[in-house]
């Protein structure tokens, strides 16, 4: 079982910068998977990005080239970085870990882009 705690949400004007963290309450070298999910009222949760203990990272369309996700392993954390931030990334952002077949969600930071 692991529990995950995210932070760095905040108000943002286009254009700006913010640094998501999800901590983790055990290590998080062996989780199979660790991903960034986002959900705006009255739509479905959409996928972000990921990145699995082999190292590899892969992006939704929509932030490829302006989000970052990496991980400190060291840390129990995984970070999304997110540049150019744009009005219609406005929503709740969402931890996952994805480990022995089971799925871990967080509690959720808010990201508003507004000017």
């Amino acid at each position: 079982q692991v529990q995950l705690v995210e932070s760095g949400g905040g108000l943002v004007q286009p254009g700006g910068s913010l640094r998501l963290s999800c901590a983790a309450s055990r290590s998080i070298f062996n989780i199979a998977a660790m991903s960034w999910y986002r959900q705006v009222p009255g739509k479905q949760r959409e996928f972000v990005a990921i990145t699995t203990t082999g190292g590899s990272t892969s992006y939704a369309d929509s932030v490829k080239g302006r989000f970052n996700l990496s991980r400190d392993n060291a840390k129990n954390t995984v970070y999304l970085q997110m540049n150019s931030l744009k009005p219609e990334d406005t929503a709740v952002y969402y931890c996952n870990a994805l480990t022995a077949g089971e799925d871990y969600w967080g509690q959720g930071t808010q990201v508003t882009v507004s000017s």
